[in-house]
């Protein structure tokens, strides 16, 4: 089933999310991103990357390019950014990873994050009550290796607040369309 991958303008099949991975390498085989791709990838306009750059949410790109874990970032945020007001996703990004210039102190990088995500988002039509999304997250972690004891734990959480905030943009802009059409 053809759907658009989680905070960006690319399309792809569902099933096909456990390969996101393969996907974004391929965009970063000649390097990094410039800011108009990135742009382009993301529907974001270059200064609010820009502004994200300046606030200290992701560090500068090397060169005028984007590496994957930038651009990964910036999708990131994206996808939380339609409900959640932009200091909640900081500080849901500083839970996980401290300082957010720093990646020394990182419990997940930005990349496993949104691919983690990927693959937890193309499960969610599945997804029924609190004991269903518990298997999802289970699942989609499994393979994680905690750099510190609790870090598991913490990762569920973000992804789980992630994924609502996901699926509560996905219900604004549904009741969005829905609102037109009484327009009409």
């Amino acid at each position: 089933m053809q759907w658009n991958i989680p905070g960006t303008t690319l399309t792809g099949q569902r099933e096909d999310a456990d390969k996101i991975d393969k996907r974004f390498e391929d965009l970063f085989l000649a390097g990094g991103l410039t800011l108009s791709q990135v742009s382009s990838i993301t529907g974001l306009e270059p200064y609010t990357v820009q502004n994200w750059v300046k606030r200290g949410f992701l560090s500068p790109p090397r060169n005028k390019r984007y590496d994957m874990e930038q651009v990964c970032r910036i999708i990131n945020i994206n996808i939380l950014k339609g409900t959640m007001p932009l200091d909640q996703i900081i500080k849901l990004m500083r839970y996980l990873n401290g300082d957010l210039t720093d990646e020394s102190d990182d419990l997940v990088d930005d990349t496993l994050l949104f691919f983690l995500f990927v693959r937890l988002a193309a499960r969610a039509r599945y997804i029924g009550g609190s004991q269903t999304w518990d298997d999802a997250l289970i699942q989609v972690t499994e393979d994680y290796k905690e750099p510190i004891p609790g870090a598991r734990q913490k990762l569920i959480k973000v992804l789980k607040v992630m994924l609502t905030v996901w699926l509560a943009n996905r219900l604004k802009a549904e009741a969005e369309r829905m609102l037109e059409t009484l327009e009409k």
